[in-house]
Order: structure tokens, then C-alpha cells, then sequence
């Protein structure tokens, strides 16, 4: 990785942030410092279901109180689904998606039939069965007004764009991308113009992010994002996948962990240096 570096602090407001985001958010900033470049928050908020404004405001509000800065204005996912929808007309020129009109009932149920079905790591990995509907079907079914979602045919992807996939991470070195490992992904919803795969792959392109620092329960997702930064055009950034900090009882926190907020720690007067002693020396 060359200096300067530009990564990124990338979090979803659907609750306040705790011991394993301040975490990430320093690495994000001191390998920033470090390469003489700079760190940029981005507010990935697509599920307009379970993204709050006070959530959002509780972002800035705890990462100011760290000591943190960034530049403005602040990229909010929801401000730019045009950005993503460029992105799927262009994969859909290259012939590379397909409309899948199942359910999730249906798919529970399809896979339960096959005891055999693959598993990624995200669990069973979808059938396909709306691969290779014909063009009748597609069209009469879109006619009927029947929901779809947009799938990635993996497959036909890597026959596109090669199968030399790779990216390279501070933890493991250089690594090989499989992203069969994920199946045909999910890139849009009817409700959801995006997805978390479509959306930072974009994301990070627009942004000029070089380095992506994140926690390493987002490695496989790796996979995935190299496929489409081939798919697109874009260069893969360099990645630094950190621990995930855990509590007393080796539970990684979560956003329900409500005890271990920055909210909850500033307002028992906690200070930014308590909580950096909290946390395991950035790497």
C-alpha cells in the first residue's frame, strides 16, 4: 500500500456505536495519519427500515468525542441510489444479471428439499432457480406486476472477466477471490434499489478509497466485491481486515449490547482516553 492513503469509516445508523466500532474507527483513522492521508465517513444507510436520523446523529456525535475528524460533506447512501442504478444498467448491459421472482419461503423451501444444497458463508447458498427462466416467462411475470429481486450470475461473471481474481489484505497477504462461494448475490430489491455488495463496491470507487479497513467478519464479503470491481472497471482497493473486539465473555459486541455504547460510556463520564485503554493496540 502507498502513501498518502484515503480509507474510509463506513457506518449503518440503525443503533448507536459501541467498543467494536470506535475500534475500527481508529485503525481507519491512524492508518490514515499514518500514510499521510485521510480518513472519510460514510453514512451506509439503504435499509430505510432500520436507519433512525438519531442514530445518525449519535454517529457524529461519538466519533467528534473521540477526537476524530473528517472531510465534508459526508456521503449518505441514501442520497445517491442513482450512483447504483448507473452501476446495474451497466452490469445489465454486460448481460450479467437476471430477475429472481422467488421468495425467501420458496427458497427456504427449495433448498430443504436438496439435503445436499452448498452453504457459503452466509448459509445456504441460493439454487437458481430463476436462472434460466426464458424471456417469455421474465416478461409475462413482469407484466403480472410479480416482485423480483436482481441476481448476479456468478458463473457467467467470472467467464467475463476472468477467474484471476485477487486482492491483497494487511492480515493474510495476497488472496485469492472466489466469489462462488457466494452464489448468484442479491444487487437490488424492489424495495432496497441496492445492495450492501453493489452499494460500497461503488462507494469506495467514487470516493478514491485506498485502503479499506474493516472487521474481519466482512473478509468473505471480499469475494464478492472483487468480482464486481472487475465487472466494473474499478481498482480493488488495498484491505485491512482487524480483530473483532469482544467482551468479558468473548461475545463480540453488538448494537444491542446497549452497556458497551459510546453513549452509554460518555454520559458515565467516561473520557475518549478511557476508552482507547479499553481497546486492544491498533495494528
Amino acid at each position: 500500500m502507498t502513501a498518502p492513503a484515503r480509507t474510509r469509516f463506513a457506518p449503518s445508523p440503525t443503533g448507536y456505536l459501541h467498543l467494536g466500532h470506535a475500534f475500527s474507527a481508529l485503525v481507519a483513522a491512524g492508518t490514515a495519519e499514518r500514510l499521510g492521508g485521510e480518513m472519510l465517513l460514510r453514512i451506509e444507510n439503504i435499509d430505510q427500515g432500520r436507519c433512525r436520523p438519531e442514530f445518525e446523529s449519535a454517529i457524529h456525535e461519538d466519533l467528534t468525542w473521540l477526537g476524530l475528524t473528517w472531510p465534508t460533506p459526508v456521503r449518505r447512501q441514501s442520497d445517491h441510489f442513482a450512483d447504483y442504478a448507473a452501476a446495474l444498467a451497466q452490469l445489465d448491459a454486460a448481460q450479467v444479471l437476471y430477475p429472481c421472482f422467488c421468495t425467501r419461503a420458496e427458497i427456504r423451501t427449495e433448498i430443504a428439499r436438496s439435503p445436499t444444497a452448498p452453504h457459503g458463508p452466509d448459509g445456504p447458498i441460493y439454487p437458481g432457480t430463476c436462472r434460466n427462466l426464458g424471456a417469455t416467462d421474465v416478461a409475462d411475470r413482469k407484466a403480472r406486476g410479480d416482485a423480483f429481486a436482481l441476481r448476479l450470475n456468478c458463473i457467467k461473471a467470472i467467464g467475463l472477466v476472468g477467474d484471476d481474481l485477487f486482492f491483497e489484505d494487511a492480515m493474510q497477504g495476497r488472496h485469492a477471490a472466489d466469489p462462488t462461494k457466494f452464489g448468484d448475490v442479491v444487487l437490488a430489491r424492489k424495495d432496497t434499489p441496492t445492495s450492501y455488495h453493489l452499494a460500497v463496491t461503488v462507494d469506495d470507487h467514487l470516493q478514491g478509497i485506498t485502503c479499506v479497513p474493516r472487521g474481519a467478519d466482512l473478509f468473505e464479503a471480499t469475494h464478492v466485491h472483487c468480482l464486481l470491481q472487475r465487472l466494473l472497471g474499478f481498482s480493488t482497493p488495498y484491505y485491512a481486515h482487524h480483530r473483532l473486539i469482544a467482551d468479558a465473555n468473548g461475545q463480540r459486541y453488538a448494537k444491542r449490547d446497549q452497556a458497551a455504547t459510546l453513549r452509554d460510556m460518555r454520559s458515565q463520564g467516561l473520557t475518549p482516553e478511557d476508552v482507547r485503554a479499553l481497546l486492544p493496540p491498533l495494528p
